[in-house]
């Protein structure tokens, strides 16, 4: 006789899956934590504390460079101009990295190397720049199928210089010394 305590056959299959599913779930919600990206920082590892102490009208390209260290760039046209680039990038699968965090600090001098204006702009004073889909003209360029044929006839005669073992032209001035001729090449006498 069965008494109340035992398990009817249909229950032992699941209690034998709870361990099995408990431990599929925590694996498979571990797993999620491998496909995250961490951020990456990159560039001037500039914080608000460091450009902070920095006085317009005071402060010199020294005292900048013992605080930020070298920029990152200069302006294209103007050495006066420093700037400091600053980003945290997220890697996204199948895509370029997305840009989580940006702040970038702009430092312009006078002649003397003294600072006279100090700007910082974060992601929200971005712009996208996209590509041109335009074409630009390049006249002369396209060649019909009959310049492609005919176009290295003449150029390459093996028979222009028959008293050389490699054939093709001789040298400036009709000599075949050098290296690459099989003449004495470079060599001193």
């Amino acid at each position: 006789m069965r008494s109340s305590s035992d398990t009817t056959p249909t229950s032992r299959p699941i209690r034998r899956l709870l361990p099995c599913a408990v431990i599929g779930m925590g694996l498979l919600l571990s797993g999620c934590s491998v496909f995250l990206s961490r951020p990456v920082p990159r560039g001037s590892l500039v914080e608000p504390d460091d450009y902070a102490q920095l006085k317009p009208g005071v402060s010199t390209r020294s005292d900048v460079m013992d605080l930020l260290g070298s920029p990152t760039t200069h302006a294209t046209f103007d050495d006066n101009t420093w700037i400091y680039i600053s980003m945290e990038t997220v890697y996204v699968p199948i895509s370029f990295p997305g840009i989580r965090k940006q702040d970038v600090v702009v430092l312009n001098f006078d002649n003397g190397g003294v600072l006279r204006n100090l700007r910082t702009l974060n992601l929200k004073n971005a712009r996208p720049v996209t590509m041109s889909p335009d074409v630009t003209p390049t006249p002369g360029t396209r060649i019909n199928i009959v310049q492609q044929i005919l176009g290295n006839v003449g150029r390459y005669n093996p028979m222009s210089n028959l008293n050389s073992t490699f054939g093709g032209s001789t040298g400036p001035m009709g000599f075949n010394s050098g290296p690459g001729h099989g003449g004495t090449g470079n060599s001193l006498p």
